[in-house]
């Protein structure tokens, strides 16, 4: 089975990992500062946190915003549940944002005219989570001025966009988002096993964060409500939670990040591939905003259905049984039970029921040879024709 997704592990990440296990530290050691250093610097940003996943990122930013109950965060409906779970776990109300049916990120127009929706009736977002769907940004810089516009904070989810740029600017510098934040699982553009990363360039929010992330303990006296008893001494000023990323998961990450842009640019490779092979089957390719250079996470096509006499379950399948491990990202949020039991529909957002009504991910790593690729548009023409 040729997979959607791979990491790509040498034996100099081998050898960086076991040179951690040599070491005095496995946890709370030098390789976390030093992969955050190595992720702010490439990034841009002020200030980088790693936790233990993409999700507890997104919780501690929200936490970091005060985002809390009779607040709305606003995001997606196409994405993994925990860019809008990160929202219910502060408390606060959940909505969404109907897709671009060109980028499938949340559409700027529909954002607009619901914002002007929510203004009078006083549900405005305090929270906005832009996600970066399969690698490519969003329209950051309208969001940004709608933000100013109507009072809101911006996280942008680039779980899939680590290596991508917008604007010519690295993604990640949160010039137009209080926070970024990155996730390292193994499918991901840089790996760590599991693991994330929270990006600021706010000195508060950076403050705010180094405490979520660590049970809300401190050494700084200057955060400190008296003087400290010795040396050992430390306080719990807020509830925070146990989200640090381990040593070993570091050391990956900081020798993943030494080929990063390699990882892009070979996903750039093989999209090209995949651009001149399959135009002219019954599909929509990816299309790429021109202020963008996508991580290309992910490959999505979308079935025109109208055109294949089967159904989009039988392609999928189809693939499947012939050693192509595609995939669908994803299911839009909406449509969970758990997100049913609030009050969604399905038709509340209907360009993402579309999208998932034609979606399907196909295999795009690193590590994927010409003939791994060869195979995957051979077996999708056969299927389709």
């Amino acid at each position: 089975m040729i997979p959607y997704g791979k990491q790509d592990i040498t034996q100099g990440d081998i050898d960086a990992v076991v040179e951690v296990l040599q070491s005095d530290f496995l946890t709370q050691g030098p390789k976390g500062p030093a992969f955050e250093k190595t992720v702010s610097d490439y990034c841009g940003s002020r200030h980088a946190f790693a936790v233990n996943s993409a999700t507890s990122a997104l919780h501690i930013a929200c936490l970091a915003l005060e985002l809390g109950p009779d607040d709305y965060l606003w995001t997606t409906p196409v994405t993994f549940v925990a860019s809008a779970n990160c929202g219910l776990y502060c408390g606060a109300k959940v909505d969404f944002v109907d897709i671009d049916p060109a980028t499938y990120n949340m559409s700027v127009d529909a954002l607009e005219r619901k914002l002007l929706e929510a203004e009078p009736k006083g549900m405005l977002p305090k929270v906005l989570v832009a996600v970066h769907l399969c690698g490519q940004p969003c329209e950051m810089e309208r969001i940004h001025a709608l933000s100013e516009r109507f009072n809101f904070r911006i996280i942008e989810d680039a779980s899939h966009a680590i290596g991508g740029r917008y604007k010519d600017e690295p993604i990640g510098n949160c010039r137009y988002s209080d926070i970024t934040v990155f996730s390292f699982h193994p499918v991901k553009i840089v790996t760590t096993a599991e693991g994330g990363m929270a990006l600021t360039n706010d000195d508060e929010i950076a403050r705010r964060l180094a405490l979520f992330r660590s049970h809300g303990i401190t050494r700084d006296n200057e955060q400190m409500t008296k003087e400290p008893d010795g040396p050992w001494y430390y306080q719990q000023i807020e509830l925070g939670y146990n989200y640090r990323m381990t040593e070993l998961q570091a050391a990956l990450g900081v020798s993943q990040m030494g080929r990063v842009d390699a990882f892009v640019f070979r996903r750039h490779q093989l999209a090209h591939r995949y651009y001149q092979a399959l135009e002219s089957l019954p599909i929509t390719l990816p299309w790429q905003h021109p202020d963008s250079y996508s991580g290309l996470h992910l490959f999505v096509i979308r079935l025109k259905l109208e055109q294949i006499k089967l159904t989009h379950r039988d392609v999928f399948e189809a693939l499947r049984a012939k050693g192509i491990g595609v995939n669908l990202h994803y299911i839009p949020v909406h449509t969970q039970p758990y997100y049913q039991a609030t009050g969604f529909k399905a038709d509340d957002f209907p360009e993402a029921m579309k999208y998932y009504a034609e979606a399907i991910s196909l295999p795009m790593f690193h590590g994927m040879t010409t003939e791994q690729q060869d195979e995957v548009i051979s077996v999708l023409k056969e299927v389709l024709q």
